[in-house]
């Protein structure tokens, strides 16, 4: 699927939180419906690496980014980890494609075992039977045998193991540079188009 409308994005308690809150921004920046969902650890990281004080009320959440990227109503909303109403949690009603972005070894695992015990794990789930695009974003060092099974479990069902490795041969300048490196192959793998870094073979001398 290219340039999906609704995407599910879900920030988890690996380190690498400013890769999850820029790709938010530019999903929103690119006028798509976002479902997001974050783990209670995800608030810690957020907070550690960012200074992002995320509220522990997905409302309140919501009404945050709403004012922070000024979105009009229904663009962004925001479920927490029982909100098993959620649309995300049926496969009546899927988002075009999910992200969880960065991803913890242990929420990776859960997925790969079939797991549904929390939102964020039963929106991979549905994502996964319903043949939609599934992203994940393992942010991690070194990988344990049992992560790289896990891994190649996971891409054996078609998922996208993209790790968050950011390349050199742009010559980035900032850490800005480097996070958007891995959003902007998000974003590629996704099929939605975006200017954050020059593509190969086209930078100017």
């Amino acid at each position: 699927m290219k340039n999906p409308q609704t995407i599910t994005l879900a920030l988890t308690g690996a380190s690498g939180m400013p890769y999850g809150i820029r790709l938010l921004e530019k999903l929103l920046a690119e006028n798509k419906q976002v479902y997001l969902l974050y783990s209670q650890v995800a608030q810690i990281v957020a907070q550690q690496e960012m200074k992002l004080a995320l509220p522990s009320r997905a409302k309140e959440t919501e009404i945050f980014f709403n004012q922070l990227y000024h979105l009009p109503a229904g663009q962004l909303r925001v479920f927490g980890r029982e909100e098993w109403f959620a649309p995300v949690a049926s496969g009546s009603n899927p988002a075009d494609a999910m992200v969880i972005c960065p991803c913890t070894m242990g929420t990776l695992a859960a997925i790969a075992a079939g797991m549904s015990q929390n939102l964020i794990e039963r929106a991979a789930d549905v994502t996964l039977k319903e043949n939609r695009p599934l992203i994940i974003v393992p942010r991690e060092t070194p990988f344990s045998t049992i992560h790289l099974e896990n891994m190649l479990k996971l891409a054996r069902s078609g998922v996208v193991i993209l790790a968050a490795n950011p390349g050199f041969y742009h010559h980035p300048q900032t850490i800005q540079d480097m996070v958007d490196f891995v959003v902007a192959r998000v974003l590629d793998h996704l099929g939605i188009q975006h200017t954050l870094m020059p593509r190969w073979g086209t930078e100017n001398d």
